[in-house]
């Protein structure tokens, strides 16, 4: 999320915080007087506004060196490396991607790939759609709350996250995307099979697995922390190994497509990789049965399902 982050501070956030919370909005303040009269020749602003006054009593940085920009207002008191203004960026750009992505890959696979018999399947629930709709909308919020230190990390610059194409040299980069599809896979692999652990299953898988026929609009409806605990291997991923930041943020996209496209009951089988990839029939078979094909991708899950059946019940 740190490039994102930073493109959207360049195209609109950086405008958004300075009208938000303006620089001049503290210049009435005693702190920032005395550092405007040390720093330079500018007069500060008096009879404040109420939005003014109000702005001002928010937390901010030390403010004597942005005092020579006092009567700039195109600046913000919060400069982009201020970690409040980090984590409500974050938020925001989260909520608005999640929901961006979630309808309009939902609605492309649900209108295009769905097949619409399934919904004369006898357990396809009465208002289903509808239903999937407002789980996952409601399970957003909480899903984004629980992330967002994975993201606040990487934008302080704790992950192995790096731009140079040539930085770990090109086999790295190009075997960094099978690494990273094996790493997370075990690991959703596993975290998926102990969410249908009965104690576990109870209270924090079931709601997912209420959803029978599942349509592409079940793809996100998660408890929140259901969900959360599935994208843990996601961003674990980049503070362990190696990972061009936009190459991370193209696999993040796609795996999010593939949770959607994995929910979308094509029973379609026989095909040349049906025994290495995981999709959408195998997850349908997943919904049904509960007992099969915990991975999401697959390329590891049907070697490890048939490695290890004996030893998880």
């Amino acid at each position: 999320m740190d490039i994102v982050l930073r493109i959207a501070d360049d195209l609109f956030l950086d405008k958004f915080w300075a009208a938000t919370v303006p620089l001049s909005a503290f210049t009435s303040s005693p702190e920032f007087i005395q550092a405007v009269n040390a720093s330079s020749k500018y007069i500060p602003l008096t009879e404040p506004s109420k939005w003014t006054q109000m702005v001002a009593l928010l937390p901010h940085p030390p403010l004597a060196s942005q005092a020579h920009q006092a009567l700039s207002s195109s600046i913000s008191a919060w400069p982009r490396d201020y970690v409040p203004r980090q984590l409500l960026s974050l938020t925001m750009l989260t909520l608005v991607g999640i929901h961006v992505l979630y309808f309009l890959f939902a609605g492309l696979s649900y209108y295009f790939i769905f097949n619409h018999e399934m919904k004369r399947h006898p357990r396809f629930l009465k208002d289903q759609i509808k239903l999937e709709i407002q789980s996952s909308v409601s399970a957003f919020p909480g899903m984004m709350i629980l992330t967002l230190p994975w993201f606040q990390a990487e934008v302080m610059g704790y992950s192995k996250l790096y731009d140079g194409l040539d930085t770990y040299g090109y086999l790295y980069l190009v075997a960094s995307v099978p690494l990273y599809l094996l790493f997370t896979d075990y690991g959703i692999y596993w975290i998926h099979r102990w969410l249908h652990i009965p104690v576990i299953y109870k209270y924090v898988h079931k709601p997912h697995h209420k959803w029978i026929i599942p349509t592409p609009f079940a793809s996100h409806a998660f408890h929140p922390f259901d969900g959360y605990c599935q994208s843990i291997p996601y961003h674990l991923f980049v503070f362990i190994f190696p990972l061009h930041r936009v190459l991370y943020l193209v696999l993040f996209v796609l795996v999010n497509f593939w949770t959607i496209f994995i929910h979308d009951s094509d029973m379609v089988t026989g095909h040349p990789l049906e025994t290495v990839i995981n999709g959408p029939a195998h997850h349908t078979l997943h919904h049904l049965y509960f007992t099969v094909n915990y991975g999401q991708v697959g390329c590891f899950s049907s070697l490890v399902s048939s490695l290890l059946t004996n030893v998880i019940p």
